[in-house]
């Protein structure tokens, strides 16, 4: 007779209770409104201006986030530096910090100081703007892109670069064509989970642009002003279109098989 592994039991009920009750939380806001109603929210001025301003925003976001989590990403992995383990801790700080905490070092930063002033001097104004949700959004989904750069990086062995040196390769030359290259995969995780990130950023974006209706509404700002009317029906529409963005990005995520 098998005995029973009662650990393996205890592991697999963790799992699948835990499953079941996200499941069902996520499904519950797929089964309250009506076809008819999403329909209708979906084609409102409201939900269409949120919808073009996250994915424009979102957009631009990301590639931002890419174009610096590349080379940040690539410095911590194969540089040695002073102060290296200070410059992770400060890149890995935002996760840690809730959102309207990093909102408010933000909005400081570019207020009423030197660096806003400046900015402001120059026409760039970052506060209550729309421009101010892609800088909220970038600083959110930043360091999530550096830490899957880093691990991608870490991942990779260091032979084939070495190799290109060896043939006359400059730095430069063997980071785009031979480490770029072969951190395909977790360039593409990067890439969509920092999209997924930006359009699912609140708090930062609600202290830094505002969220002001039909100015800086984003689509979780769409759903923070409509619960605050009591309009359920544009809340469960905008909360449809983030659970989808989100859906499809940890699905493209996974299916990379990038090892974090």
């Amino acid at each position: 007779m098998h005995k029973v592994n009662f650990f393996k039991i205890w592991l697999l009920f963790c799992t699948f209770f835990i499953t079941t009750l996200l499941v069902l939380a996520i499904g519950a806001l797929f089964t309250v409104p009506t076809f008819e109603d999403v329909w209708m929210n979906l084609q409102s001025e409201e939900m269409r201006f949120s919808l073009s301003l996250s994915l424009i925003t979102g957009l631009i976001s990301s590639v931002l986030v890419m174009l610096f989590s590349l080379p940040i990403g690539f410095a911590l992995s194969r540089l040695s530096f002073p102060g290296k383990g200070i410059v992770r801790t400060i890149m890995d700080l935002p996760i840690a910090f809730p959102e309207l905490v990093l909102g408010l070092c933000l909005i400081l930063l570019f207020g009423k100081t030197p660096i806003g002033t400046a900015l402001k001097s120059i026409g760039i104004n970052f506060v209550f703007t729309q421009e101010g949700v892609v800088v909220a959004q970038f600083f959110t989904a930043l360091p999530y892109a550096i830490r899957i750069m880093k691990s991608t990086f870490d991942f990779i062995s260091p032979r084939m670069e070495f190799i290109s040196r060896s043939l006359g390769y400059t730095q430069f030359e063997t980071f785009i064509k031979v480490s770029l290259p072969l951190a395909g995969k977790g360039i593409l995780a990067a890439s969509v989970i920092a999209f997924a990130r930006c359009i699912g950023t609140f708090g930062t974006v609600l202290i830094l642009a505002g969220g002001s209706y039909m100015k800086t509404e984003t689509l979780p700002v769409t759903l923070y002003l409509n619960i605050s009317y009591g309009n359920m029906g544009m809340a469960l529409t905008s909360g449809l279109l983030l659970v989808a963005v989100s859906f499809a990005a940890i699905f493209v995520f996974e299916m990379t098989e990038v090892k974090l």
